[in-house]
């Protein structure tokens, strides 16, 4: 089923995000912890392609045993930095060829080793590209994009920033997920920004749950999200104890969520991180909220 088909406006839903194994050794393990995720009946799961496109080879493994098994929506990852025709169109093809009917289209890390490249030679360069594309293939995709809720780390601005993503959007993506962020009203005024400038498509805003102190300075790496002082309070009260930082992050994981739906976003993406207990506590803190 497409996402763009499960999107509600009137009751909560969550959806949660896993990723590939980075090694074969583990990828009975991954399995493992995606299918307990899946039992838990997510209105759907995405799974991400791996840095680089490393773990690339699991992604599809993944996402088409979690449809399989479980009956729930996969949205598979896809990204195109520096990568062929050639190659995007045998991905796509296998993508097809699963029964994947949902693709985020991304345009990926740029490895280290290609950062002096001329990259005007590239056949992908942004993820534009992709979804282009992606609408030009032979298959009927349902496309997300993502979105910066705050400003990517390449951009020189916000609004250059809303103007690439309206071009995305405008080129056939159908919803658009978030990064990571944790001060819900840094969304509420992103989103007011692009609905200001004509991007109608649903929105679903991605939540991080942070469950360990080490974490944090990962999430601002890859997102440069900003720490609300509230945050920063509970990370120096429990990030030493590990038992208590878990269950704290939960718990403002929950509360966004709920802030969330109190401001009439009904669609949430969380990433779970290959969780299950996280996941599941989530959903449990949430139970008659989603009716669950």
């Amino acid at each position: 089923m497409k996402i763009i088909d499960l999107i509600t406006k009137d009751t909560l839903s969550l959806s949660f995000e896993v990723f590939p194994p980075k090694t074969e050794t583990s990828l009975e393990s991954v399995k493992n912890a995606t299918e307990e995720i899946a039992k838990l009946k997510p209105s759907f799961m995405s799974v991400t392609y791996g840095a680089g496109g490393g773990t690339s080879k699991y992604t599809l493994d993944i996402a088409k045993n979690i449809k399989e098994l479980y009956g729930v929506p996969t949205l598979a990852h896809l990204t195109c930095v520096s990568s062929t025709k050639e190659t995007v169109r045998q991905k796509i093809d296998e993508i097809k060829a699963a029964g994947i009917q949902n693709v985020m289209a991304l345009r990926g890390d740029i490895p280290e080793t290609l950062r002096n490249d001329d990259r005007s030679k590239w056949d992908f360069r942004y993820a534009i590209d992709l979804i282009r594309e992606l609408k030009e293939a032979d298959a009927d995709f349902c496309i997300g994009c993502a979105c910066y809720p705050e400003v990517h780390p390449e951009s020189e601005n916000q609004k250059d920033d809303i103007k690439r993503l309206h071009e995305k959007v405008d080129a056939g993506c159908d919803f658009i997920a978030t990064q990571m962020f944790f001060d819900n009203n840094l969304l509420y005024n992103f989103l007011y920004k692009i609905r200001e400038v004509g991007i109608t498509v649903p929105v679903i805003p991605g939540i991080m749950p942070i469950t360990n102190a080490n974490q944090v300075e990962r999430a601002i790496k890859l997102s440069g999200s900003f720490m609300p002082q509230r945050f920063k309070s509970l990370v120096d009260k429990f990030g030493s104890d590990p038992d208590a930082m878990k269950q704290a992050g939960i718990a403002y994981a929950t509360d966004q969520i709920i802030d969330l739906y109190a401001n009439n976003i009904t669609n949430v993406h969380v990433y779970s991180m290959n969780k299950p207990d996280v996941a599941k506590k989530i959903q449990m803190n949430l139970s008659d909220i989603l009716g669950k």
